[in-house]
């Protein structure tokens, strides 16, 4: 094991920026391009219908699409709590389901799947892999820091408001027309490594736009209804041609309260409009249909929000929903296993030939206790198995009247 270590750590026995990649010329790892990325203050002026529209014509257009308006937008409006929970209610659950490294002949490799299991860059691969689904595209690059005086390999990913997807370019000022053609460089394929599609639609999240911009209306338009019925405004009215009864009328409304006011002329009258008379249900109605409208783009379904509808059937069926997709990106993080980071690491020395990046199954273990607690009736069950599948330190069977039915029962002799 220590072995491995001291090989993923430093695989050719040399300082990090003397590393061979395995290509023609060697590279400093160090002078790496994120660390070449010009940092830029994002705008936080109000999104709407038109910014997004403007921000899809920049992406989609045939020469020299502008992939920095459309990807600003999806880090905006991720600050919504609801499509956050929803994405990392997904992503979490791929994140964190335990992997194994197989050998060529499909038995596990126990020292590499636990030496990976604890690695930090295998865990931000996975998410750049996942991202793809949300935001088209990722663009990585692996290079080593110093963590407790010791080189560890780490990986990152560009920014991708710098990366233009389609033509292969990264613009290191992305408000600049400078770019070099990423797909082109010798590092690329080992310590530049991309996923996603190049020529595909704009995302999950492109979709998720719009319901968070009516979200973020109908808060604002509640809010201010609130105000309005919570602290309905004053009037006062005085003689507005002299100023000491302007001021002090100004002075007495302010003693007041903290309410809205506004000053008319003795001679003049002021009515509220008659509208439509509202407690807010519009817009709880709007904020309930964005909600369940984020909810089925990320999840496939509405999971334990609907308290006046739900059952427990529902969120069962739900739930259930839920896994198949929460399968399919493992499906998806297996394959670029396979076609790109497994390749790359191996120009790079960190991992052997022949070895692939898998998930075992999914298994129902109340479905499968089912199933062992009626065939102990009939076979016996191995106790060894039994604590490593279920956790049941088992030591032995209790010979006693009140165990003699037990449906688990695996003493010697039992079966006749």
């Amino acid at each position: 094991m220590g072995k491995i270590t001291d090989f993923i750590k430093n695989p050719f026995g040399q300082k990090p920026e003397t590393v061979n990649l395995g290509v023609s010329g060697s590279t400093k790892p160090g002078n790496s391009y994120i660390q070449n990325i010009v940092p830029k203050t994002i705008s936080q002026t109000r999104q709407d219908i038109k910014t997004w529209t403007n921000a899809q014509n920049m992406a989609m257009v045939e020469e020299n699409p502008k992939f920095f308006p459309i990807q600003n937008l999806y880090d905006n409006i991720l600050k919504d709590l609801h499509l956050q929970s929803q994405v990392n209610n997904r992503m979490l659950k791929s994140l964190s389901r335990p992997f194994s490294i197989k050998n060529a002949d499909g038995k596990t490799n126990d020292d590499l799947t636990t030496l990976l299991q604890d690695k930090g860059f295998v865990f931000q691969i996975n998410k750049a892999i996942l991202e793809t689904v949300y935001r088209r595209h990722s663009l990585g690059e692996f290079s080593y820091k110093m963590v407790n005086n010791e080189p560890v390999l780490t990986f990152d990913t560009i920014p991708r408001q710098n990366v233009d997807p389609v033509t292969g370019y990264i613009y290191y000022d992305y408000t600049d027309d400078k770019k070099i053609k990423y797909r082109e460089q010798k590092e690329y394929g080992s310590w530049l490594i991309e996923f996603g599609e190049k020529n595909t639609t704009l995302g999950l999240l492109d979709g998720c736009v719009p319901m968070v911009l009516f979200k973020r209306f109908g808060g604002s338009c509640w809010s201010e209804l609130c105000e309005i019925y919570g602290i309905p405004p004053r009037v006062m009215k005085t003689n507005t041609q002299d100023r000491v009864m302007v001021n002090r009328a100004k002075q007495m409304m302010a003693d007041m309260g903290s309410a809205a006011y506004f000053i008319i002329d003795d001679s003049e009258s002021f009515e509220f409009a008659k509208g439509v008379s509202t407690n807010g249900d519009v817009y709880a109605n709007l904020l309930q249909y964005c909600n369940n409208e984020l909810s089925m783009g990320v999840s496939g379904t509405v999971v334990g929000q609907d308290t006046k509808n739900g059952s427990n059937g529902k969120e069962k069926t739900s739930i259930g929903i839920l896994d198949d997709l929460v399968d399919s990106d493992l499906s998806l993080i297996e394959q670029c296993w396979r076609d790109t980071v497994i390749p790359a690491l191996q120009v790079l020395g960190i991992l052997p030939a022949g070895v692939l990046y898998k998930y075992d199954a999914t298994e129902d273990l109340d479905v499968l206790w089912k199933m062992v607690t009626e065939a102990a009736n009939f076979l016996e069950v191995d106790p060894k198995w039994v604590e490593e599948k279920f956790g049941i330190k088992v030591i032995g069977t209790k010979k006693t009247a009140e165990t003699a039915n037990l449906s688990l029962n695996l003493g010697e002799g039992f079966f006749v």
